[in-house]
């Protein structure tokens, strides 16, 4: 027998039910969120502004300040509001939405970063080729195809999620919508789809972080042979990765 969802909301328990402990996550959190925005802002506005800054690097560099402050946008602030809130509650679509561009900007931002350290090997181990490889138009595909892997990613653990029925309890003992929390409350057996999730998400994780060690395994090895001042300046464009 299938189960239907009879869920239209979610109760948000928060990091704390405390009154004044609430206040303080308010307060230590809106700074922070602050302080993201500003960080993000400062290096999106000096990269657009200077024309000395026109370089792949730079350009990748400019997408991951713009996709990390849609990152943190996609949770803070209602996280911040829901601080204020005795009974915070979030509507199925809007956890679906939250669920969605949670994972869709995290996901952007570790392809980007794969992508910055892809860009620091082919300077420094190609350098005469360097102009000729990472063009604008090569580093727009390679942008088009992190939207693509993200909104795939994004888009998979979303159906997952709506293939589950919610029935039942509707409170998420967490600040945001997570795939966690929600599987606990689902009306049926979620080992499959848990397995899936993980799977989804770890594979993504895992492969890029193993790409990430071999582009500087690879950048150490053509080093080896240049002068210490030489390796020092090659690996001081890596500062901004």
């Amino acid at each position: 027998m299938q189960l239907k969802n009879n869920v239209t909301e979610f109760v948000l328990l928060g990091l704390t039910q405390d009154p004044v402990r609430k206040k303080i996550v308010f307060v230590i959190f809106f700074i922070f969120y602050l302080g993201t925005l500003l960080g993000n802002s400062l290096i999106i506005v000096t990269i657009k502004t200077s024309r000395a800054l026109g370089s792949p690097m730079y350009f990748f560099l400019f997408h991951l300040s713009v996709y990390d402050a849609c990152f943190s946008t996609s949770i803070a602030p209602r996280m911040i509001a829901d601080a204020l809130l005795k009974n915070a509650t979030i509507s199925f679509s809007e956890c679906m939405i939250q669920v969605f561009t949670f994972h869709f900007f995290g996901c952007l931002e570790i392809f980007i970063l794969v992508l910055m350290a892809v860009d620091r090997y082919v300077a420094i181990c190609k350098p005469l080729h360097y102009t000729t490889i990472m063009t604008h138009r090569v580093c727009g595909v390679l942008m088009s195809l992190t939207w693509l892997g993200s909104c795939v990613h994004s888009s998979a653990q979303i159906f997952l999620v709506l293939s589950l029925p919610f029935c039942g309890p509707n409170i998420i003992d967490h600040y945001f919508c997570d795939l966690q929390p929600l599987l606990k409350l689902a009306c049926a057996d979620t080992y499959v789809t848990n397995i899936l999730l993980v799977s989804n998400s770890g594979a993504i994780c895992t492969v890029s972080f193993l790409m990430l060690v071999l582009s500087y395994a690879l950048i150490l090895h053509c080093l080896r042979n240049h002068s210490a001042e030489g390796r020092k300046k090659a690996l001081s464009t890596c500062i901004s990765h």
